[in-house]
């Protein structure tokens, strides 16, 4: 006797695509309100920081290469 193949159908790519993202997302460990707020204050304030310390460094050039090119040298 032959033994019969049952074919399986496979899931489409996007059904499976969604299938394991969802699977996977339900693995992740998500911060809580708090932990996300303070987070966010974080970037924020480095964002604040980065932006003080290139606005001072942009101001130093620009003077710097005003002077140069006054003929301060």
């Amino acid at each position: 006797m032959a033994k019969k193949s049952v074919a399986r159908k496979e899931p489409n790519a996007i059904q499976r695509f969604f299938r394991e993202t969802t699977g996977e997302l339900r693995k992740v460990n998500w911060p809580t309100r708090r932990e996300a707020t303070k987070l966010t204050q974080v970037v924020i304030v480095v964002m604040i920081l980065f932006a003080i310390f290139l606005g001072g460094l942009d101001y130093l050039f620009l003077q710097f290469f005003a002077w140069l090119f006054r003929g301060g040298a």
